[in-house]
Formats: C-alpha cells, sequence, structure tokens
C-alpha cells in the first residue's frame, strides 16, 4: 500500500497530538499544570462518548436533554473536578477499557459472531475459512483479555502504588501497549493465515469505518 505525503502528515500530526495529549495528562495526574485545563482533557473522552451514545439512541428529545444534563453537570461539578483531577483520569482510564473490553467481550456470548469475525466477513465480502474464524475469533478474545488487564492494572496500581506510578503506566504506556498489542497480533497472523486472507491496513481501517455504520448486533439470537 503506497502512502501519500497527505497521509504521512496527517499519520504524525495524529501521533504527535496522542503523544501531547498523554503528557498533559501525566502532568494534570501529578498535579502540576494548569487544573482547568486538565479537567478539560479529562472531561472531554468521557463527554465525547457519552455524547455519541445519546445521539444514537432513536429518541432526539432524549438526547437532546441528555446532552444538556451532562453539559450542566460538567460546568456544576467543575469546582470539585479541578480538586479531583487524578481521579478524573483514572475514571477515564478505566472506563475506557472496561467499555473496549465489553464490546469485544460480550461479541464472544452466545450464538452471534465474535467482533474481528464480524470485521474480518466485511473485508472479505462474507466469505471466511474455518481458519480465518477461529484467528479471528481467537483475536478477539486477546484484545478482551488485554482491555480488561488494563482495568485491572489500573485499579491495583491506583490502590497501591503512588500516584506518579499510576500515571505513568495509564497515562504514558498506554499508547506504546497498545501499539505493542496491534504488533503482536500482526505477528501472529502473519504466522497462522496465508497470505491471501490477510488484510491489509487499508482494508481493516475500511472494515472498521463499516462497522461503525453499521453496528450490526454482537449476537443477532
Amino acid at each position: 500500500m503506497t502512502v501519500t505525503p497527505a497521509q504521512l502528515l496527517r499519520g504524525l500530526a495524529v501521533v504527535a497530538f496522542l503523544v501531547a495529549w498523554a503528557l498533559l495528562a501525566h502532568v494534570g495526574s501529578a498535579g502540576e499544570g494548569s487544573a482547568d485545563l486538565s479537567v478539560l482533557l479529562g472531561v472531554t473522552p468521557i463527554m465525547a462518548a457519552v455524547g455519541l451514545l445519546l445521539w444514537r439512541s432513536r429518541y432526539p428529545l432524549l438526547a437532546g436533554g441528555g446532552n444538556l444534563a451532562m453539559l450542566g453537570a460538567i460546568v456544576w461539578l467543575w469546582p470539585t473536578l479541578r480538586q479531583n483531577v487524578a481521579l478524573l483520569f483514572f475514571v477515564q482510564h478505566l472506563g475506557t477499557n472496561l467499555a473496549l473490553g465489553t464490546l469485544f467481550g460480550r461479541s464472544l456470548l452466545g450464538g452471534g459472531e465474535a467482533l474481528i469475525t464480524q470485521l474480518a466477513r466485511a473485508v472479505h465480502q462474507g466469505a471466511l475459512s474455518e481458519r480465518k474464524r477461529r484467528h479471528t475469533r481467537q483475536a478477539t478474545l486477546a484484545w478482551t483479555l488485554f482491555f480488561l488487564g488494563n482495568a485491572l492494572v489500573s485499579v491495583i496500581l491506583w490502590l497501591f502504588a503512588p500516584p506518579s506510578v499510576w500515571s505513568i503506566y495509564a497515562n504514558l504506556l498506554s499508547m506504546p501497549l497498545l501499539a505493542a498489542m496491534f504488533a503482536a497480533e500482526h505477528i501472529w497472523r502473519l504466522i497462522v493465515l496465508p497470505p491471501e486472507e490477510r488484510p491489509s491496513l487499508a482494508q481493516v481501517a475500511r472494515a472498521y469505518r463499516l462497522h461503525g455504520k453499521q453496528t450490526p448486533p454482537a449476537n443477532p439470537s
């Protein structure tokens, strides 16, 4: 796959943004820097996730009212949040990993297809070998354990380690750990699947976009 200069620049910009976000979150969790900026960094992903869930509901009034109520609650709680920045980032990190672990894990229950199997079926237009189905189900389980393991380690460090140690793990190591997991899955895919059953990065990205638009149920039964 050929990468254009524009795509390369966009990728570098995303990486720079994520690095800056992680550094600012670490500084905020340590009680340094601007408390208002730290709170803004902490609540933005939470508000975005809740807002997206509300807007995807079938009840516009509920969605609009819920978003307004959330904004009002953030404004009302802002002074309290400024005094509990580290706790805010802990809730953000824990909630993100639990949500992703649940998203992957619930697709393994019942008679439905695993989440990565659904994505692979979108890439291959519905045709999957038994080997591919087995691999994608195992990969879904691996991602489930990865996110739930992240959540567990985060809780243990929050309870028993100094805040700086928890912040290093949650804020500074999250992206490297995620990248390492992607790399490990890619190497595993190269080992167990033949070339014709390995999707390109562009195909994977397109499958994620299609899945996000269609949101098929994890367990159709």
